[in-house]
Order: structure tokens, then C-alpha cells, then sequence
């Protein structure tokens, strides 16, 4: 398997600000890598890196094995981009829009394929190409770069926030069209907020922090750094008592429940056999309880007194 995107120690400054600052980052082909953070961990300065739209201070980053700063124009025919806040041309329709769009990346407007793909595109995300863009509601111009994406294929989809502003419907024909292209064999780099389609969506994780990788895994490998729910019927805490790796034992509404660590499950199961646990349920580490692992200092200074 072949490395799409590989950064090394990449660095970014703006003056004093250190918005990248030591960025490992490896995403292989094939793969749909989901790339998390909250604002101003770095996650919008490393796809402006790998676009060519900034040049990194130090350190080291390719896309395909070339300089995304020197090898833009060559690398932006085989990468579909869409940002979180899409602006369109006022004075064009969104079908011109896209058609332009879908130009730069070397389609035809009249080509058959381009133009069954757009029109297919349009009617599975509701989407009115006739209307001028000042007409457009923030989700509709999210659309208008979605269709622009998907209608053109690619090597490479850097994505953004995609759905933002997006109804529930929309985003499940979203997880439609990144199926589609992950069949045909493209990579997708995913950066989201919406923790759930991130998890629904991808075979590896990055979670970003200060301008570096904090965990980067698979949702399997990373779940040993967090803990599985673990309940059953019952109204007695102490039938908990002596389960290995139990921690955090409570009742409520007729069920003990505890947590243990994930990688500990396993060996908790026989003595819940034994004490002939009815009802038994298990709830996976969850992609926002790792998330919160390490944010969750600063959701709670958030949620504080505020200084």
C-alpha cells in the first residue's frame, strides 16, 4: 500500500504563532482518514500545507510524493477540495459554477460522463443548478462544492467540514458518495466536528492537538486508551465485587453498571458468567469519549468560571 500524504516534523509560523508545530502525519491509499481537532489546533493550516496554498516553515510534506508548494498546479488535477464555508460567484448559477469548478480539474463541460454525473448529483442532493449564487442558503453553496467534487473523479478528496450546513438527509447521501469513491479507490482525508460520521465513515483517526498529532490509529487501536460500559440487571453494587478491572460501580434503574478498560473486557467475561449476568450489555468506547480524553481539560475551563 502506497502513501498518499505523508508530513514529517512540519512546522508552520505565523510570526509568534505556532499553528503547526512538529506534524507527523501519514495517510495510505485507499484510505478514508479522518483528521480531528477543534479551531485552532491546526487542522485548516495542514490542508492549506498540502494544497500549496501555504509553504511550511520546516519539516517535511508530500502528497503523491511531490512538493504540494511546488507541484500545485500538477497535484490540484488528481485533488478534489471542499471547505466548510463555500463562496460562489454571485453573478453565476450554481450549474456554471460547477462547471467552472469542474474545468479547472481538467473535465469537459459537454463530456457525458461529467455532465450524467452532475445532473445525477444534483437530484440526489436537492439541488436547484438554475439559481444565481447570491440566491444560495449556506448549505445550498455547500452543495454546489460538493457536486463539483464528486462529479469530477480524483486521486485525493480533501475535506474540510464538509457538511456543514447540511440537513440529516444530505449527509446520508454525503456517506453515499465517499462509499462510492472509496470503491473506486480514492483516499479521502476527512476533517469533521461531527464525531459520529467520522466514526461511521473512517478506517483511521488523527486526533490533532497544538499543532501536533496526539493519537493517530485505528477506532480498534485507539479504544484501548479509553472504557467500555459494562451493565447488567441487577440492584446490588457488591455483584460487581471482584470482576477484574471494574472501576466506577453504580445502580440505577435496576442495572449495575461499571467501566473497565477496553482492552480488559475479555477478561471481565468469565466472572460475569459465573455470577450468571443477565441482560448483559456492552458499549464500545465511543470516538468522543477518546476525543474527550484529550480535550476535556479544556471543555471544562469552558464550562468554569470563565478566567
Amino acid at each position: 500500500m502506497s502513501t498518499v500524504i505523508r508530513t514529517s516534523g512540519l512546522t508552520k509560523h505565523y510570526g509568534r504563532v505556532h499553528a503547526l508545530d512538529g506534524l507527523d502525519l501519514t495517510v495510505d491509499e485507499g484510505q478514508i482518514h479522518g483528521f480531528l481537532g477543534p479551531n485552532g489546533a491546526g487542522k485548516s493550516t495542514t490542508i492549506r500545507v498540502l494544497l500549496g496554498l501555504a509553504r511550511k516553515t520546516a519539516g517535511e510534506v508530500s502528497v503523491f510524493g511531490q512538493d504540494p508548494w511546488r507541484d500545485a498546479v500538477a497535484l490540484h488535477r488528481r485533488i478534489a477540495y471542499v471547505p466548510g464555508d463555500v463562496s460562489v460567484w454571485p453573478n453565476l448559477s450554481g450549474g456554471e459554477a460547477i462547471d467552472l469548478m469542474a474545468r479547472l480539474r481538467g473535465a469537459a463541460r459537454h463530456d457525458k460522463a461529467y455532465v450524467a454525473q452532475k445532473e445525477r448529483l444534483s437530484e440526489a442532493f436537492q439541488f436547484d443548478p438554475r439559481k444565481k449564487g447570491r440566491a444560495y442558503s449556506k448549505g445550498n453553496r455547500q452543495k454546489v462544492a460538493l457536486i463539483a467534487a464528486f462529479a469530477v473523479p480524483a486521486d485525493l478528496y480533501i475535506l474540510d467540514e464538509p457538511t456543514s450546513g447540511l440537513d440529516p438527509l444530505m449527509e446520508v447521501m454525503f456517506r453515499h458518495e465517499i462509499a462510492r469513491v472509496r470503491a473506486a479507490g480514492a483516499t479521502v482525508l476527512l476533517s469533521s466536528h461531527i464525531l459520529s460520521e467520522v466514526e461511521q465513515l473512517c478506517d483511521r483517526v488523527s486526533i490533532i492537538r497544538a499543532g501536533r498529532i496526539a493519537e493517530t490509529g485505528t477506532l480498534a487501536e485507539l479504544r484501548h486508551l479509553t472504557r467500555t460500559e459494562v451493565s447488567f440487571h441487577g440492584t446490588d453494587a457488591a455483584a460487581a465485587t471482584g470482576i477484574p478491572g471494574a472501576h466506577d460501580v453504580v445502580v440505577d434503574d435496576g442495572r449495575v453498571a461499571f467501566t473497565i478498560d477496553s482492552d480488559a473486557v475479555a477478561s471481565a467475561l468469565p466472572a460475569l458468567a459465573a455470577r450468571g449476568a443477565a441482560g448483559l450489555r456492552i458499549a464500545p468506547a465511543s470516538l468522543e469519549e477518546l476525543f474527550l480524553r484529550h480535550y476535556g481539560d479544556e471543555l471544562a475551563d469552558m464550562n468554569g468560571d470563565g478566567r
